[in-house]
């Protein structure tokens, strides 16, 4: 553990899945203790049509991802029907680096990410030449409909995966704000968000820990339930959370 940094003495929770522990790596070279305290839990959504569903994949212009979790589902599918990347010749878009180095990863190509990793500014800047296109949003059970409503494209939509509360993490995490100094509390995801309102704020309040939001969505979640947000990094990423956590700590020191 560092003898300084901006971190020191702090204890970083994330409420998210993580999907790396680089986050973890980050913190702890700044000083802090990282904690992984999910409010929310991820599945796969599998159904007697995957397999018809993923052969359609290749008819399609371009796939739309918007979250590593439907690329965690689209590849599980790719594996249970023995299809590569290869023999899907679909355009690829991906909202955010995370979610397109995931992509790439499993052998796609990533043709389009947003400026800002949002579904609202991806719908203004994805803006394709080809004319009159069929895409397919690979998305989650919580997805907003403005990717489907604001696109001017034959949008089709596959839900790959599904998101639910996981209230037993509440405990842990409540027991942590009550009992230590120096917490932050870092959110990737209005459902997170949701979770820590219904069962946290109750006991804990919104006060007495800095609160963290990883993009404009997730901060007007957090704002909507009553809560100050402290920090919010300009590129919608974990890692530039973390980085812009440690910048505000080291200014306040």
């Amino acid at each position: 553990m560092p003898e300084h940094g901006p971190l020191l003495g702090e204890t970083v929770i994330f409420t998210g899945t993580l999907k790396t522990l680089e986050v973890f790596d980050l913190v702890r070279q700044y000083g802090g203790v990282p904690v992984s305290i999910p409010l929310i839990q991820v599945n796969e959504i599998v159904e007697q049509t995957d397999e018809a569903k993923m052969k359609r994949c290749s008819t399609f212009d371009w796939l739309i991802f918007t979250s590593q979790n439907a690329v965690k589902a689209f590849h599980s599918k790719m594996g249970r029907f023995a299809i590569s990347a290869s023999e899907i010749p679909s355009k690829i878009a991906a909202v955010g680096t995370q979610t397109a180095a995931a992509l790439e990863k499993i052998g796609f190509t990533v043709e389009f990410i947003p400026t800002v990793f949002s579904a609202d500014v991806f719908v203004k800047q994805f803006k394709p030449t080809e004319g009159e296109l069929n895409v397919l949003f690979l998305k989650g059970t919580l997805a907003g409909s403005i990717i489907r409503e604001e696109l001017p494209f034959n949008v089709e939509e596959w839900t790959v995966y599904e998101t639910g509360a996981k209230r037993d993490s509440i405990d842990s995490l409540v027991d942590l704000l009550k009992n230590k100094e120096n917490c932050n509390v870092l959110f990737a995801s209005p459902s997170a968000v949701q979770v820590f309102k219904e069962d946290a704020v109750p006991i804990v309040g919104w006060e007495g820990y800095t609160i963290g939001a990883i993009g404009h969505i997730t901060e007007k979640a957090l704002l909507e339930a009553g809560a100050t947000v402290d920090v919010k990094p300009e590129i919608y990423t974990l890692k530039e959370l973390v980085i812009s956590l440690s910048k505000r700590k080291d200014e306040f020191r």
